[in-house]
């Protein structure tokens, strides 16, 4: 196997068993190295169920992204389609990530990229 491709393997390998906790603080760090400013709520059984795990505000590139943080096997609950569903309704934008997005890179794209005035 060339080295590329064993980085490759063991880069995937490592998101397979990446915990949400990991991701979160993973998304955490790059979202503040990024000048953004983050929320998660700490106790989750105080909240209405399926509200995302991160709001996230960058006052400079005037965006808001609502993230739902998922591990590469998680999978939605209906709670969380319907926030999801009606924050895309309301022109929010809005996100799924698992450590696949970490891995390869959008995550951090995402956090960098300046949305255009429309």
């Amino acid at each position: 196997m060339k080295p590329a491709r064993i980085d490759s393997v063991a880069s995937t390998v490592l998101a397979a068993q990446m915990t949400e906790r990991q991701l979160q603080g993973s998304v955490q760090q790059l979202a503040t190295l990024h000048g953004w400013r983050w929320y998660h709520v700490t106790d989750s059984r105080r909240t209405v169920p399926g509200f995302p795990d991160l709001v996230m505000v960058h006052p400079t590139q005037q965006r808001v992204i609502w993230a739902e943080l998922k591990r590469a096997s998680g999978r939605l609950t209906a709670d969380q389609k319907a926030w999801i569903a009606d924050l895309e309704a309301a022109g929010q934008e809005v996100h799924v990530w698992r450590p696949t997005h970490l891995q390869d890179g959008t995550i951090n794209a995402l956090l960098t990229t300046r949305k255009s005035a429309g």
